[in-house]
């Protein structure tokens, strides 16, 4: 989509702090992060949030949780962290492109907001 941000992101046109990027998706730090590590995964393809999930993006949610799971890893997160998606505007999502926070470095309270 041509206005939408991470697409823009995925095609070079805005720059970002990317972290980790492959044939389906791209990794990058959030630029008001919420702990010390936060990280935003997004599919290369544009998908608007969860809703428009279908099962043939299956491959692609296992790529999008592989790569999270992994930065977690490299990133020493082994006390835990938060791999959370927001899914419209009551839920706080404002760029509606299907992304992930990927939230670790401090302890996480419950419930989240």
């Amino acid at each position: 989509m041509e206005d939408c941000l991470f697409c823009k992101i995925v095609a070079g046109q805005i720059l970002a702090s990317i972290v980790y990027q492959d044939d389906d998706v791209v990794a990058f730090k959030d630029i008001n992060p919420q702990a010390p590590v936060h990280l935003l995964l997004i599919p290369r393809c544009h998908i608007a949030d969860m809703s428009e999930i279908t099962a043939e993006d299956g491959p692609l949610l296992a790529s999008l949780f592989t790569t999270a799971s992994q930065l977690a890893r490299d990133l020493n997160l082994e006390k835990g962290y938060r791999f959370v998606t927001n899914v419209g505007p009551h839920s706080g999502q404002s760029v509606f492109h299907l992304h992930f926070h990927l939230l670790g470095g401090r302890q996480m309270s419950w419930p989240p907001g």
